[in-house]
């Protein structure tokens, strides 16, 4: 626990105390009275209810919709299953502003909707709704399923020997198995749309508000850090007391598993039931996932001249990014996935640490550390860029000038990820087979190596996938702390965003879309990740 302890210490808890303090301590006296006049405010109330219960919302219609796709992709092999599971994870790394601009094409004045049928939902909250859903449809996926896909289906099968309905022995045997996971999978579901932004800033426009909206807003428009300050501890009371609750309901229902190889448990799909969850499932993920990801691609490609790459070439050069920066903007590439392969370092490291901590049942310490790991979810990505500039600024902590700063701060965000993604498979682990490793003869190290390892390989790679991927989009605490001449690719499509003109916006879209072609390449090398051992562990 020493690690991850100190590392989220001097990361997070230290930057975040520092720019509250700031905002509630002027003159050397505590204004603890702004407290109670923003939590009085009417306004403050209706953005906190509504950012309450829009992330229930979402969270609930995302596991309804994600969780039969987990499902298949857990126990169907199909022909393009592995290119079209790293495709459903590419919305979860594009910047939240394109990805709403693109909603609002499908959903707003003139979209597809409007032009078909005379619909519109841009003034609706479904509109919101959906966007989070496309935006965690991964999450659900990649977590439940990938317990799911090594769970044994001969515990499901003696139990429909015994009698049993096909319901009655997913109910009773294969759903407790998955709550873990699934609960994982809706907390951080919870946590990323309770902290929403970009797609309320574009889709709710005045009308809907977050409480990381009404942040941004008192700090960046308004200069008021007191309220700010005051938002988010309201913001940090919340994400505690959901993280409470997750850890005292999961943990009674967590214990070993009986698990096998992956490849023992997906098969064709048999029946006429079966195919159709599968073509269903793949109807969603064309209409909800694919057909967002093509209209970047079009707009990309519809220069002016007509359907080109225009735009790609403009990314070559300085001048055609009309003063935007200071280097040519197809640099932004080559800084992401740097930036974001030292940050899956650090993610891996720091959350496989505290993945094998998590594990020993040490009482309420490690519970609440487990809590205190998922902070950086629910915390306001403004508040931790603006404390990274205002805390690590004087020796021996003087990093605004390093280039370190920029994966530190995306490692906050990978962290969670890695130690939920590990933590329900590391669990399932039979503590007999360490036991039996050490009475042989084998250190805790060399058991770890020899017994843990093996068995979470798999979960190990889809965690580092997951880091590597929130890491090549992460856009709230980059944005602040970015240098000019090393721009990030979300950075470099929020600046483009943010200038008038065709030619911009033009050059936004094509970073995007290859934001979200290198995302689907990694995350395709991702699938072919297997482990080598077989079996029941």
């Amino acid at each position: 626990m020493a690690v991850p302890a100190a590392f989220f210490a001097l990361f997070f808890l230290y930057p975040v105390a520092a720019i509250v303090t700031r905002g509630l301590r002027v003159d050397g006296q505590w204004r603890l009275g702004r407290i109670g006049d923003v939590l009085t405010d009417p306004a403050v109330l209706d953005i906190l209810w509504f950012t309450g219960w829009q992330a229930a919302a979402s969270t609930a219609l995302t596991l309804a919709v994600a969780l039969p796709g987990a499902y298949v992709f857990a126990r169907f092999t199909f022909p393009g299953k592995r290119l079209l599971r790293a495709v459903v994870t590419v919305p979860f790394v594009l910047p939240t502003v394109v990805a709403g601009s693109a909603f609002l094409a499908l959903l707003g004045h003139g979209g597809l909707l409007d032009s078909l049928w005379g619909v519109r939902l841009d003034t609706s909250v479904w509109a919101i709704l959906l966007a989070h859903v496309f935006f965690n449809y991964a999450v659900v996926v990649r977590t439940v399923g990938g317990l799911w896909a090594q769970l044994d289906p001969r515990q499901e099968e003696a139990a429909r020997v015994l009698g049993a309905s096909r319901l009655a022995a997913w109910r009773r045997v294969t759903l407790p198995a998955l709550a873990p996971a699934v609960a994982a999978a809706s907390l951080m579901v919870f946590l990323f749309t309770f902290t929403s932004f970009g797609v309320i800033q574009i889709l709710g426009g005045p009308r809907y508000a977050t409480l990381e909206v009404a942040i941004y807003r008192e700090t960046a428009q308004l200069l008021d850090l007191p309220t700010a300050a005051v938002l988010t501890l309201v913001q940090f009371a919340a994400v505690a007391a959901v993280l409470a609750l997750h850890a005292w309901t999961v943990r009674r229902r967590e214990g070993a598993l009986k698990l096998v190889a992956p490849e023992q448990t997906a098969r064709r799909p048999q029946g006429a039931a079966q195919w159709a969850l599968l073509w269903g499932v793949l109807a969603v993920v064309a209409l909800l996932i694919l057909l967002p990801l093509a209209v970047l691609v079009e707009r990309s490609l519809d220069a002016p001249g007509g359907y080109g790459l225009d735009y790609y070439r403009a990314l070559q050069s300085v001048a055609d990014s009309g003063g935007t920066f200071f280097v040519a903007p197809m640099d932004a590439v080559w800084n992401s996935l740097r930036y974001a392969a030292v940050a899956t370092v650090f993610a891996v490291v720091v959350g496989g640490l505290a993945a094998a901590a998590l594990t020993r049942k040490a009482g309420r310490l490690v519970r609440g550390f487990d809590a205190l790991l998922m902070l950086p979810l629910g915390t306001s990505a403004v508040t931790v860029g603006f404390g990274f500039l205002i805390a690590l600024d004087e020796p021996p902590l003087d990093l605004r000038a390093s280039w370190i700063l920029v994966p530190l701060a995306q490692a906050l965000v990978g962290v969670p990820f890695v130690v939920r993604t590990m933590l329900p498979v590391l669990r399932a682990v039979d503590h007999r087979l360490r036991e039996a490793a050490a009475v042989l003869g084998a250190s805790p190290l060399r058991a770890w190596r020899e017994v843990d390892l093996p068995l979470v390989a798999r979960a190990l790679g889809v965690a580092a996938g997951f880091a590597f991927a929130v890491s090549l989009g992460e856009f709230g605490a980059t944005v602040f702390i970015a240098r000019p001449d090393h721009p990030t690719l979300p950075v470099a499509v929020a600046r483009f965003l943010g200038r008038a003109g065709q030619l911009n916006y033009g050059q936004a879209m094509a970073l995007s879309t290859i934001l979200m072609l290198v995302c689907a390449g990694s995350l395709l090398v991702l699938e072919r990740i297997r482990t080598d051992r077989s079996g029941e562990f």
